[in-house]
């Protein structure tokens, strides 16, 4: 406020300083507003957590315009069947990133390439039938992986190499009918796999995958239920509960395997032998190479009521031995103590200053002498 009174030129001079004090405000608050990151529309943004909530909303495309600093990214329950490769370009900030409840069908190999900061990754619920071996090789980071209710059939060798920081992976309810072993030899740190819901078959070619979960569980790692679907003796029964006897053929049919790619190629056999050529006269007999078909061994696997049988009866034949045990160690234990008391008895009997029927005896011997 100016007094009244003042001279035209102070009324000039304030009027300077208040335009100078509105530039620079104006000039703050664009600088302020340029400086806040801006929320994709639809989306809610919290900036203290720095999370982007987009879901819900029947997105079908990434929001291009996510902030660079964003840490969680939640786009579950959308409509995404297909994501380019820069989906999540720059967002190397990002630690959780939820793509559950879509229709994504395949991943490009390099769409997580820049997301060296991952530590959380939900694909639960989609429909991806294949992954990339290359996928995750640049989030090394990474603790948690969903890949549950999708339709992967296999996982190709070498998908989680370099994740050693992985803590729980869930592949529950696919439609893996097998695993390899060396796929899941770097994962050190796994603490929790969840492989239910699945159509196993318990053969030869999970006998491996067996002994890395014996191995697993016997680590201290907590594993669900592998229910056998084939064959039908094992139909419902867990994989782990499978005795290795089941697996003896295994190694035989790995035997006739290696020396069938050995054997010598000869003529065909046939059920019929054909008639001996007549000799020549003046030459010598020749032995002619058999061609009768020879008779393979049919490998049946082991009866599961055979292989239970021998572990019942493994187990009665301890037990009888242990029980033998526990009664001849308490039979030395009572005799121990029956001699014990014997000793302290007889002990009892025995005079204190000597027998006075012996020095009577000796009395009578020298009377007698003299």
């Amino acid at each position: 406020m100016l007094a009244p009174g003042s001279s035209p030129e102070q009324r000039g001079r304030l009027a300077l300083q208040w335009r100078q004090v509105s530039w620079i405000t104006c000039w703050i608050a664009l600088y302020a507003v340029e400086a806040l990151p801006t929320c994709p529309f639809s989306c809610k943004c919290d900036s203290r957590s720095l999370e982007v909530d987009c879901s819900g909303l029947g997105l079908t495309t990434v929001p291009p315009d996510v902030p660079a600093a964003t840490r969680t990214l939640l786009l579950l329950n959308n409509k995404l069947s297909a994501l380019p490769s820069w989906a999540f370009a720059n967002l190397s900030s990002l630690q959780r990133l939820d793509l559950s409840n879509n229709f994504l069908d395949r991943l490009p190999r390099s769409i997580f390439g820049d997301l060296t900061n991952l530590t959380e990754l939900q694909l639960r619920n989609n429909s991806i039938r294949t992954l990339d071996r290359d996928l995750l090789r640049r989030s090394p980071l990474l603790r948690h992986l969903d890949l549950s209710i999708n339709g992967l059939a296999q996982l190709p060798p070498g998908l989680f190499d370099g994740l050693l920081a992985l803590r729980s992976l869930s592949l529950r309810s696919n439609r893996l009918q097998n695993l390899d072993r060396l796929t899941f030899e770097p994962l050190a740190n796994l603490q929790l796999l969840q492989v239910g819901d699945n159509p196993w078959e318990c053969d030869c070619n999970l006998r491996e995958f067996k002994h890395w979960m014996e191995w697993f569980s016997y680590r201290g790692g907590r594993l669900d239920q592998l229910a056998c679907t084939l064959p039908k003796e094992l139909r419902g029964k867990d994989m782990r509960m499978v005795p290795m006897e089941m697996f003896n053929y295994c190694s035989q049919l790995e035997d006739e395997n290696s020396s069938a790619g050995l054997d010598i190629p000869g003529p065909p056999c046939t059920k019929a032998s054909p008639e001996p050529a007549k000799p020549k006269p003046g030459a010598e007999p020749q032995p002619e190479p058999s061609t009768a078909c020879p008779q393979k061994q049919r490998h049946r696997p082991a009866s599961v009521r055979r292989a239970m049988g021998t572990v019942i009866i493994a187990g009665a034949v301890c037990g009888v031995v242990c029980i033998m045990m526990v009664v001849a160690a308490a039979y030395g234990c009572i005799y121990a103590s029956l001699m014990a008391k014997y000793h302290r008895e007889l002990k009892k009997r025995q005079p204190l200053m000597g027998d006075p029927e012996g020095e009577h005896e000796d009395q009578k011997q020298i009377s007698s002498v003299a």
